[in-house]
């Protein structure tokens, strides 16, 4: 039996691999399950969450930012805004945290399948969609027209901004973002 099946109410161990700073508040960690089978086996949809616990402190939920196209690595961006958060800001790569999950329905991606994709997004609600905006990057064949609109309140505030930066002069996707 996997240990995704054994018992969904505890947390599977997963090892930080990278953490990369987008803002001074904000981290994006990436994952990979201590498991290589779980790590093979778990499988997200766009805009789901999961429940993240750092041992001895506590649980949260947790966007996952990360594709489901692109398997092995589960990508969360954390704001440090609370207990657990807080603690995990603490932590350092190597280091192991809980992960339970995915929970959520995720994006229709199945009835988006055709249409062009308008995708709106502020602040730290970037996260939840660069999943969505991953998968139809990477399922380009899939959906028409790709457009985004990301807002945040300063430049340094603006999360992925590199990363959407180089979206720019890709056919078929229009990247907007702004500052207010």
């Amino acid at each position: 039996m996997l240990a995704l099946e054994a018992n969904p109410y505890l947390p599977l161990p997963a090892r930080i691999v990278r953490i990369q700073r987008m803002t001074p508040g904000h981290n994006v960690y990436q994952l990979r399950f201590a498991d290589p089978q779980v790590s093979a086996a778990w499988k997200h949809r766009p805009g789901q969450f999961v429940e993240l616990s750092v041992v001895g402190v506590g649980e949260c939920p947790i966007s996952i930012c990360s594709t489901p196209t692109r398997a092995g690595i589960l990508e969360l961006c954390v704001r440090n805004a609370a207990r657990v958060a807080n603690a995990l800001h603490r932590c350092s790569t190597g280091d192991l945290v809980g992960v339970r999950g995915p929970y959520g329905n995720g994006s229709p991606v199945e009835a988006m399948a055709g249409q062009h994709l308008l995708i709106v997004a502020g602040g730290l609600g970037m996260a939840p969609l660069r999943s969505l905006l991953g998968y139809a990057l990477d399922r380009r064949e899939l959906f028409g027209r790709i457009t985004l609109l990301h807002g945040a309140r300063t430049p340094q505030d603006m999360l992925f901004r590199e990363e959407l930066r180089a979206l720019v002069d890709v056919e078929g996707v229009d990247i907007l973002l702004t500052v207010d």
